[in-house]
């Protein structure tokens, strides 16, 4: 088959209002399990850059099995660019960038503040490339959705002494997200999910695994801990957070997707005190109930404009 008969556009992937409303509640309750991962993964002393290669090559090894036992086509090479330019955007940049901005000594809770950015920058974005058009309702709760994750971080928020250039990256991070989620919804009809998370994961890992072995922290982890925060990642962020994060934006949007990562640091704090004991703060809970009025708005703007 030539590049051009598969290059032709898919059927529509549009999620049915039951199915969309359920893969929305798993993105936000799997993508929000990323963050419990990091911190298993700390707690246990593995090194970021260790964890996130590993992460991926467990994946990719995964997704290779599972696509030799469906006998799944392997992608074409036009394919591979657009999947793994994707990948190098919103897998390895923007994880990469979040990391590195934390071990530059930026506080997580300002990490998440700044991530808190990514929908309104992706609405601006999608506007213009995309034709998805945001109007004043969904602008009020976007900003409604930035102003809750605020509240829920707030406590988090230190004056941590680490160099303004290093606040930087976190941004860049957000950027590179943003980015990769506008070229998914613009290349999604080139790929089924199976091939599209396996050239993702295989472009992301090999990636991280480059510079795992540039900063001599490639080698495989010894700790059983470490292996265990692993195994949370590839099963609930990747498998679970990173298909539906796939799935919702091929089927709503990239301007929907992205107004409901405001839910994650709300969820992240429901998932520390479910895993670490951690106590729910009568502020997170304000902010949690304002972030979810922000998307709530966004939602039915979106749906009035559709």
């Amino acid at each position: 088959m030539s590049d051009s008969v598969s290059d032709r556009p898919a059927r529509s992937t549009r999620l049915g209002p039951i199915a969309i409303v359920i893969a929305s509640i798993g993105l936000v309750v799997m993508w929000s399990s990323g963050f419990v991962g990091a911190e298993l993964a700390a707690r246990a002393e593995g090194e970021p850059v260790t964890v996130l290669a590993w992460r991926f090559t467990v994946l990719s090894g995964l997704l290779v099995a599972a696509m030799l036992i469906a006998r799944r086509r392997w992608p074409r090479w036009r394919s591979w660019l657009r999947q793994g330019g994707i990948a190098l955007l919103s897998q390895f940049g923007y994880l990469l960038m979040i990391f590195e901005g934390v071990r530059f000594g930026v506080d997580g809770g300002t990490a998440s503040l700044i991530a808190a950015l990514q929908p309104m920058l992706v609405a601006t974005v999608a506007g213009r490339f995309l034709g998805e058009r945001a109007n004043g309702w969904m602008w009020s709760g976007m900003l409604a959705g930035f102003a809750g994750v605020a509240l829920v971080v707030s406590g988090q928020l230190v004056l941590s002494g680490a160099p303004l250039w290093a606040y930087a990256l976190p941004l860049i991070g957000v950027l590179c997200l943003g980015s990769g989620t506008v070229l998914q919804r613009r290349w999604h009809a080139h790929d089924d999910l199976l091939q599209t998370l396996l050239m993702q994961a295989v472009v992301a890992g090999g990636a991280f695994m480059l510079v795992a072995l540039v900063r001599g922290q490639a080698a495989v982890p010894t700790s059983l801990d470490v292996w265990g925060a692993i195994v949370w990642l590839v099963c609930l962020s990747s498998l679970g957070g990173y298909v539906l994060y796939v799935t919702v934006t091929r089927s709503h949007g990239a301007t929907f997707v992205s107004t409901m990562l405001y839910l994650t640091p709300p969820t992240t704090m429901l998932w520390v005190w479910l895993v670490f004991g951690v106590p729910v703060s009568l502020l997170g809970v304000i902010g949690m109930a304002v972030a979810a009025a922000g998307v709530a708005v966004v939602l039915v703007a979106q749906r009035r404009l559709s």
